[in-house]
């Protein structure tokens, strides 16, 4: 009796599992703006492919640590070298974000960065954990790292250090949301671009073609960058 109903059980979690679908648990980087667009926009393309998904934000080292081991399926959004640096998990081939890599400074400040060689001679700011900045700087000695985008904006208002480094959306939206849109501006051009990347832990490498195989039709059809527009609507409202 024991066992049949230790069997019955099974089947009836089966059947469940069958007809509410599975649930997979990401990790973004927290307090940035690419990252709560991509939040949006990779909900959408999971739920696609009947998954639902739930995205908890953490700082940058931490989030990596997760998906690395295993502890959390996957990281929403990162560049192409993270996977080089976490062979744990699993890039989908296809991006379906980019992000630009902005220099801030004060608009009295007469500082010009046009490249990285610019950022020798001056400090600099960045959010810790985060790829494209982290590589970026390097080889800099006058680095300081600090928690979100807000902090970095509001060293440079200070003086505290000369130039910010950060996606070009985020740094935008946190001058916006402290009131100094005149004080602190971006440089002329981005010092880089990057795509972006949805990485899988390698125990759902089952689902790496599906995922792909969405993204790529969501990008011809014209679908992907229309929910991008409106995720970054969504958030840039979340920030007024």
């Amino acid at each position: 009796m024991i066992h049949l109903r230790i069997f019955l059980f099974l089947c009836f979690y089966m059947v469940a599992q069958a007809c509410f679908g599975t649930t997979l648990h990401f990790v973004s980087i927290e307090n940035l703006a690419e990252q709560k667009i991509g939040k949006i926009v990779l909900s959408h393309i999971y739920r696609k492919l009947g998954i639902e998904v739930t995205i908890t934000p953490l700082p940058g080292q931490r989030a990596q640590r997760q998906a690395a081991t295993g502890k959390d399926d996957g990281d929403i959004m990162r560049i192409y070298a993270y996977g080089k640096d976490n062979p744990n998990v699993i890039r989908i081939p296809t991006p379906y974000f980019q992000l630009e890599t902005m220099a801030f400074t004060k608009a009295d400040s007469g500082i010009q960065i046009n490249s990285k060689a610019d950022l020798l001679n001056y400090a600099v700011a960045k959010v810790r954990g985060v790829k494209h900045t982290d590589n970026l700087t390097a080889s800099l000695n006058n680095v300081t790292d600090v928690n979100n985008t807000q902090t970095l904006i509001r060293l440079v208002n200070e003086g505290l250090v000369d130039v910010a480094l950060t996606n070009t959306i985020d740094g935008l939206l946190a001058i916006h949301h402290l009131n100094l849109d005149t004080v602190v501006v971006p440089g002329p051009q981005p010092l880089a671009t990057f795509d972006l990347y949805h990485y899988l832990h390698q125990d759902h490498r089952d689902l790496v073609e599906k995922v792909d195989a969405v993204i790529r039709e969501m990008k011809a059809s014209g679908e992907l960058e229309r929910v991008i527009q409106h995720a970054t609507l969504s958030v840039v409202k979340g920030y007024q």
